[in-house]
C-alpha cells in the first residue's frame, strides 16, 4: 500500500466541488484523512478565491493509476482541461507525494507546490506533519513553521453536512 497524499482546489462552486472531490477520493483511500478547508486568493491571476485542502490516505493503485483517476474525477466536476494553467477551475486534484517517491512523469512528484505555496503546505502539515519531503529531508511540519511566503491564507468553517 502507497501512502498518498492529494490537493483539492476550487473557486467555480466551491463549496460544491470541493465536497465532491473529498467524496471522490474518500471512496477509493483507505485510512483516509483531510484537512482543514482554506481560502485564499487567486495565485498567478486575478479571480475570485480558492477553496483548498489535503486529503490522504492509502492505496493499491500504482502511481500511473492514480494520477489518471484525478483526471477523470476533475472532468466529471466540469473542469476544463483545455483552460489555461491560472485560471478559475471547478475542481484541482494534485497528487503531492507517492510515498516517497521522486519522479518527473506521469507527474512531478513530490509536486513542487508544496513548498512553494501555502496553500499546499500548510494543509499538507496539518493532516502530515511528520511525514518528510522526499528531496528536502524536512518534515512537513518544519517546512510550514520555516515558511516565510506572505501568501493569504485563513481557515473557513466547512459545512462537510452538505450534499455531495
Amino acid at each position: 500500500m502507497a501512502q498518498i497524499f492529494i490537493s483539492i482546489g476550487s473557486n467555480i462552486n466551491k463549496e460544491h466541488h470541493v465536497r465532491q472531490g473529498v467524496a471522490s477520493l474518500a471512496a477509493i483511500l483507505d485510512d483516509f484523512v483531510v484537512s482543514n478547508v482554506f481560502e485564499s486568493e487567486s495565485v498567478g491571476f486575478d479571480g475570485s478565491n480558492f477553496y483548498n485542502l489535503v486529503c490522504g490516505g492509502t492505496t493499491q493503485l500504482r502511481v500511473e493509476q492514480v494520477t489518471e483517476l484525478l483526471r477523470d474525477i476533475e472532468v466529471e466536476n466540469g473542469r476544463d482541461r483545455s483552460a489555461k494553467k491560472f485560471s478559475s477551475r471547478t475542481l484541482d486534484l494534485d497528487l503531492l507525494t507517492y510515498d516517497q517517491l521522486i519522479i518527473d512523469s506521469p507527474a512531478q512528484l513530490p509536486r513542487k507546490e508544496i513548498s512553494e505555496n501555502a496553500f499546499v503546505l500548510w494543509p499538507l502539515a496539518e493532516v502530515a506533519p511528520n511525514e518528510s519531503h522526499p528531496i528536502l529531508n524536512q518534515s512537513y511540519q518544519q517546512l510550514w513553521n520555516d515558511y516565510d511566503n506572505q501568501q493569504k491564507l485563513w481557515i473557513v468553517k466547512f459545512d462537510w453536512q452538505g450534499s455531495y
